[in-house]
Formats: structure tokens, C-alpha cells, sequence
């Protein structure tokens, strides 16, 4: 049983080095201390901000990058390329006719990483 995930939630990634945060607009939206998130609100720079440097090898600026430093692994500013919907999602509240986002779902980043919710916003409305 995971708490429903709303604007400003904390997130985290594997390869990232810093924290980064969840955007959700508030169109039509359910409130909770913010606007609650969707498994469809997954989208790059709009949606998922930066976790600051990204140290992921399938990252091709950071492999350019250590391939120009002869090899040692040199991060590069992340900009994350989520291209699918978070999973598994809420399976009990559905938002829009799309499932709600809790705090035990994740993302998968094209670079291999795996985005996390660290804090998922808000800490009374959990989702059964």
C-alpha cells in the first residue's frame, strides 16, 4: 500500500547525483496537499526535472565525455529521457479514467536508470 503522489514529490534516480522533483500541472486535476500525480506524468523536463549529473555509460554525452577522458567515467548534466508511463501505477484510484500515481511505482530512464519516489509529497492520503 503506497500514499499518492502529488506535485513537488522528491524523486530519486540510480544514476543521478541529486534529488530531483515531480511537476504536475493542475488541470482537472484531484488535490491532495498538491496535485495528484498520473502514471502519465512521466514527461522529460516537463513532468521529471534533472537529478542534477548523470553517470550512467548508456548516457551518450556522458560516454562521449569519458571516452574523451581516455576512459574515467565523467558525468554529464542529466536530462532524463522517460519515454514510457510510470508502473505499475494505483490499481485502486483512478484519475481522469488514468490510474493515480503511489509511491511504490517507478520509471525507467532510456539511460538505464530507475526513478524512484523518495517522498511522494504529501504523507495522509494513501492509496489501498
Amino acid at each position: 500500500m503506497g500514499l499518492c503522489v502529488c506535485s513537488g514529490a522528491q524523486l530519486t534516480c540510480t544514476f543521478g547525483a541529486a534529488p530531483g522533483v515531480l511537476v504536475v500541472v493542475p488541470a482537472r486535476r484531484v488535490m491532495t496537499t498538491a496535485p495528484a500525480a498520473t502514471i502519465l506524468d512521466y514527461l522529460p523536463m516537463s513532468n521529471i526535472t534533472g537529478f542534477g549529473m548523470c553517470s550512467s555509460p548508456a548516457n551518450p554525452a556522458v560516454a562521449a565525455a569519458t571516452a574523451a577522458a581516455l576512459g574515467v567515467l565523467t558525468p554529464q548534466p542529466c536530462i532524463p529521457a522517460t519515454a514510457s508511463p510510470w508502473a505499475p501505477g494505483a490499481q485502486g484510484l483512478v484519475i481522469g479514467g488514468v490510474p493515480a500515481l503511489d509511491s511504490l511505482s517507478c520509471l525507467t530512464c532510456n539511460w538505464a536508470g530507475v526513478i524512484r519516489v523518495a517522498y511522494p509529497g504529501q504523507t495522509k492520503a494513501v492509496i489501498a
